[in-house]
């Protein structure tokens, strides 16, 4: 085992940091040995099967591309939910757990749960990590999660099933609302979104890996229209929201004063911005 962690750190010291190579050493040596972190410990002196070198071999070389790990193995954890990942969805990051953390804590969820059912959507699902976190973690709820990829629908399926949850996936394009509103049907207590919101000026501080291999637009807005996602989906939630009901965005931190403007020009109240645990401007809540 001391010699594949030689090797890995040998190919990969020029790429990444010593502390991710130590993480990437873990979860390769877990999923393709089986071995646990402690086993790693204890066993470190063990010698690894051929096949199984040849596995490490294959997913380090498609690590010195770049390739992120979670699609070259094909899952990530969200939430301590297991899903699956592929370069149809984006994978999720910690910021998006905060979010579903701060609506599941939400003053908003609490009292709503005194109702038989809360209604939530989540708008542009992609994986599924938020309407399935939501759905598993809120008792009876029922949850809609839209996209306008159907690649990205099935991912999310496939992962809903895995987690034995029930969450109605639908495609959409929030930014036709004609045909948005009428394939969303029903009404909201909740809508909770996490849209594109990368403007392509902040393209060249981005690491390389997440601009080869992560959906673009899952990721980019039009420099001109940064919040174009925002406006779609306040008008959207304007019409479909329950008096009284919650609005939840995770946000580019650039834009919170915009989006904010905006949220009350449509009708929006008691609008909040509330930060990560780095600090930023992360969120917004607004209710209708």
């Amino acid at each position: 085992m001391k010699q594949i962690k030689t090797y890995m750190n040998e190919q990969l010291q020029a790429l990444y940091p010593p502390k991710e190579i130590s993480s990437f050493a873990r979860i390769i040596l877990y999923k393709v040995c089986g071995l646990s972190y402690n086993q790693q410990i204890l066993c470190k002196d063990n010698e690894i099967p051929e096949n199984e070198k040849n596995r490490i071999y294959k997913i380090v070389n498609r690590l010195k591309k770049m390739e992120p790990l979670q699609y070259i193995l094909g899952e990530t954890e969200f939430y301590s939910i297991p899903l699956h990942v592929n370069r149809s969805v984006m994978i999720p990051r910690p910021e998006t757990e905060e979010l579903v953390d701060m609506i599941l804590k939400s003053s908003f969820v609490k009292s709503r749960l005194k109702r038989k059912t809360i209604y939530v959507l989540d708008i542009g699902t992609g994986s599924g990590c938020i309407a399935i976190a939501l759905a598993k973690h809120i008792p009876n709820s029922f949850v809609v999660g839209a996209d306008i990829s159907l690649n990205a629908l099935k991912v999310a399926m496939k992962n809903a099933l895995q987690n034995k949850v029930q969450v109605c996936f639908t495609p959409a394009d929030i930014l036709d609302p004609e045909p948005a509103l009428l394939q969303i049907t029903g009404r909201f207590d909740l809508i909770v979104s996490n849209p594109p919101y990368i403007s392509r000026n902040e393209k060249a501080s981005m690491n390389a890996n997440v601009l080869a291999y992560e959906p673009h637009k899952a990721l980019f807005v039009p420099n001109v229209k940064p919040v174009i996602y925002y406006e779609a989906i306040a008008s959207f939630a304007m019409q479909k929201l329950e008096h009284g009901g919650m609005l939840f965005f995770e946000i580019n931190p650039l834009f919170s004063t915009f989006i904010v403007d905006m949220l009350h020009s449509k009708g929006f109240k008691h609008t909040k911005v509330l930060h990560d645990l780095s600090g930023k401007k992360r969120y917004i809540t607004a209710k209708k």
